[in-house]
């Protein structure tokens, strides 16, 4: 028989709840998530994220935010934008791991008509947009080398010129950064320079990732499935304790991003009215009987768990279910794969995997 979870752990309060369950708060678009997340966590760490965000939100100064992937960096940088003195201006959001490097340029400087084949009208860049506001700039130890000089020289002047331009632009502008790397070791292999860094990492942020964060996990357990229930319209009761038990003891290598998936998939599949148990979770063989699973998920037998015993078939499910589950980002597609970016790259060409929102370049 499962072990029972310890009681503190099931007992939520309902004001928290309810309070990250606001979909409309006083400040902005910002939802009662990512607002009051960090305000009625049961993790010091995190409450000292916070404590220190109310502290710092108010000031111009840069702001550098460390985690691995999924363990809420942007949901961060939304609270700090909501609580500057910023708040209603702009707020433009870049993910620097997403673009390549002549994509990215354009897309931050922006560019002129004809600076490049297919430029065909001027186009104002993100720094032009966030123009008195904040710009998070995602992934930022994926930037190479000649845009971080740019970025550098836009903090230090706090002027640019786009691409195919020669006129300055002034911006008054915010940074603040995100990043799942090391950025001492990046720079310590000359991938990132050291100037930027210290630009950057005024006021630094580690946000610790969800494994470390359990008393958490009950917590945001059940707003997800409260949010998922209603985008839904379905009365999806509460996790068993066995289920609970199961998410209490998963690694959570994906953090609150591979969490958020779980649940969503958990309510889509439960019949209305009925609880979520133990086989409505979609976890890894592994990490489901490492984390106290017993039973197989529904349908699934011994000897027939796959729908193809096909090694290259499987290969190429994995990645494509990845690759969604990251929104096509192939980058942290590699990671839950447990790969290297470039093993990743290779693969989709092997098993010609496309999607539209990528751009081939010369």
């Amino acid at each position: 028989m499962c072990s029972q979870v310890i009681d503190p752990l099931l007992d939520i309060n309902k004001e928290d709840i309810d309070v990250l369950s606001q979909t409309q708060p006083e400040h902005g678009s910002l939802s009662g998530f990512e607002l009051y997340y960090p305000k009625v966590s049961r993790n010091a760490e995190i409450r000292n994220v916070y404590a220190l965000i109310k502290k710092i939100a108010k000031s111009n100064a840069s702001v550098l935010i460390q985690g691995e992937t999924g363990t809420g960096k942007e949901l961060i940088a939304g609270a700090i934008q909501a609580q500057s003195l910023r708040a209603d201006k702009p707020y433009v959001a870049v993910n620097c791991a997403a673009l390549h490097e002549q994509l990215l340029e354009s897309e931050l400087f922006g560019h002129e008509r004809g600076a490049f084949t297919g430029a065909v009208q001027r186009h104002s860049g993100k720094f032009e947009q966030a123009d008195g506001g904040t710009l998070f700039l995602d992934e930022i130890g994926d930037m190479h080398p000649s845009t971080q000089a740019k970025i550098l020289r836009v903090l230090q002047e706090q002027t640019f010129t786009r691409v195919g331009g020669n006129k300055p632009i002034q911006v008054d502008v915010r940074i603040i950064a995100a990043t799942n790397k090391d950025l001492w070791e990046e720079m310590e292999s000359n991938r990132f320079r050291a100037d930027l860094y210290y630009r950057l990492n005024v006021v630094s942020i580690h946000l610790p990732p969800l494994r470390e964060r359990q008393e958490d996990i009950p917590l945001l357990v059940e707003y997800f499935r409260r949010k998922f229930s209603t985008e839904v319209k379905k009365e999806v009761g509460p996790f068993t304790k066995d289920a609970l038990n199961v998410l209490l003891r998963h690694s959570w290598p994906g953090n609150i991003r591979e969490l958020r998936n779980i649940i969503d998939r958990a309510v889509l599949i439960v019949s209305d009215g009925q609880p979520i148990n133990v086989g409505a979770l979609a976890m890894s063989g592994k990490d489901y009987f490492a984390a106290g699973g017993r039973e197989r998920r529904s349908g699934e037998r011994e000897g027939t768990s796959f729908r193809t015993l096909n090694l290259q078939e499987l290969e190429k499910e994995a990645i494509i279910a990845a690759l969604r589950r990251t929104k096509w980002v192939q980058k942290e597609a590699a990671e839950l794969l447990g790969i290297s970016p470039r093993a990743l790259n290779y693969k989709i060409s092997q098993h010609n995997i496309t999607h539209d929102g990528w751009r081939k370049h010369s």
